[in-house]
């Protein structure tokens, strides 16, 4: 069973990795493509970085909130349902962003889909869990 304090170290190696490469990181995201995403803590108010598996649709940059098909939303989706101002690094750029959940269950499954297109990893998540994963898009 994964801890907290494995995953944060899990995180924490793929940052360092992130910005040691200018966005590329090898191992289990060989391959895919990364951003870094700083949303605030809900409750803490405090800058939280996750590192997390994207496509793009048009300018938009899109992630999935899978938790790897947790029966819960990550953290970092209620952070920024709590405060979709956010901060995104893609390569070596780094920009503010507003998140928007997609609401629309046609909108959402095409957009999810395309994750499973890029990554096969996210069509299992599905599979692991009765939640309806969240799609949410980034635009600056």
């Amino acid at each position: 069973m994964t801890t907290p304090a494995d995953m944060n170290d899990f995180n924490n190696q793929v940052v360092a990795e992130f910005r040691a490469n200018e966005g590329k990181v090898g191992n289990y995201f060989e391959g895919k493509n990364v951003l870094l995403l700083t949303t605030i803590g809900a409750k803490s108010g405090e800058a939280r970085l996750s590192p997390l598996v994207y496509t793009r649709d048009g300018g938009r940059l899109v992630i999935a909130a899978s938790m790897g098909g947790a029966p819960k939303n990550p953290a970092w989706y209620h952070n920024l349902v709590a405060n979709p101002k956010v901060t995104v690094e893609v390569g070596t750029e780094k920009f503010e962003a507003t998140a928007t959940v997609i609401a629309d269950r046609a909108e959402r499954d095409r957009l999810y889909a395309g994750m499973v297109a890029h990554a096969e990893g996210f069509a299992d998540y599905e599979t692991k869990t009765t939640r309806v994963i969240p799609i949410v898009v980034l635009e600056r």
